[in-house]
């Protein structure tokens, strides 16, 4: 890996489980090892088993055959929103949340209702877009006494309206997309040098593959996935600025081993590992250049994430 590597490890939890369980294990597991990251929580109801609305998406049922979506996330969780209510992940779990902001981690807002917020916003419209942004930043000023800092849209799904949101409420930074570099984004119709007057909030892409993406393709599984994304973050034109994103319902269960072996192996490489925040702080050290977000599909997700159009258009 060459010189200069930082690795931004972004934690997303969608779940009540993945609360409960998953995040204290990851906590637990990066402060042992001296290493920070940024937990970016669900805050409202957890409606999970309306998820499975998705089987008629293209790739779906695929992944979910790949991943066990089952052995990861429990029946009980499966069944959220569905056969049983789902619970507020925020007023049952905060002081979990807490604890983690408490213990010196950054965190940041994922969504208010993970499902609805995935399933919809894409194609939502702007009333419908900005009564679901405030209810996430309700909740979650709610449980922490104060309102985010930055924000990571739930499945990578955004649309130009909470695009415009992030700058109104201010935020520092998002990670609402994938891609290769930090840039700022531009809405529909907009300049950059517009996009730059009206403080654009900066968005720092997920650049590397998950593990669900990579499980059950090309003979990658649970023993040696760490090392596909390794090979992934070490690639001679990998970015010197990269985001990993984690899931605590993953990562901080059934794959705590893996990822527990890809620190291992970015730290032996001499990758400098941390919150997203450092990223934010790193990628501003130059102007960033900017671009509109549009929608395209990426191997091993079914349907069609957030990302800039390419290519990017350099700061003046």
């Amino acid at each position: 890996m060459r010189e200069g590597v930082h690795v931004g490890l972004k934690v997303d939890v969608d779940t009540l489980r993945g609360t409960r369980e998953g995040v204290p294990r990851l906590a637990a597991l990066l402060a042992r090892e001296g290493l920070d990251a940024t937990f970016y929580f669900s805050v409202g109801p957890d409606h999970t088993g309306r998820a499975l609305r998705r089987a008629f998406r293209p790739g779906f049922a695929q992944k979910v055959a790949r991943t066990s979506v089952l052995k990861h996330y429990g029946l009980r969780t499966l069944l959220y929103g569905v056969l049983l209510p789902g619970p507020d992940i925020g007023r049952v779990a905060g002081a979990v949340m807490r604890e983690v902001r408490d213990r010196g981690f950054e965190v940041g807002l994922h969504t208010h209702d993970h499902v609805r917020w995935q399933d919809r916003v894409a194609h939502a419209s702007p009333d419908w877009t900005r009564a679901e942004f405030a209810r996430g930043i309700e909740a979650y000023a709610r449980v922490f006494g104060a309102p985010p800092r930055s924000y990571a849209a739930a499945g990578w799904q955004i649309n130009d309206t909470a695009l415009a949101l992030e700058r109104e409420y201010r935020l520092d930074y998002a990670s609402d997309t994938r891609g290769a570099a930090p840039f700022l984004p531009r809405l529909a119709g907009e300049s950059a040098a517009a996009a730059r007057a009206a403080g654009a909030c900066p968005q720092l892409p997920t650049t590397l593959p998950t593990f669900d993406e990579l499980l059950g393709v090309d003979g990658v599984d649970e023993t040696n996935v760490a090392d596909a994304v390794f090979a992934r973050a070490a690639a001679p034109d990998a970015p010197r600025l990269q985001v990993f994103t984690l899931h605590a319902e993953l990562e901080g269960q059934r794959l705590l081993g893996a990822f527990e072996r890809l620190l291992a192996r970015w730290r032996d490489a001499g990758a400098h590992l941390g919150r997203v925040a450092t990223i934010h702080a790193l990628a501003l050290e130059q102007p960033l250049p900017t671009a509109a977000v549009v929608m395209r599909e990426i191997p091993g997700r079914s349907g069609q994430l957030a990302a800039p159009a390419e290519p990017l258009e350099a700061a003046a």
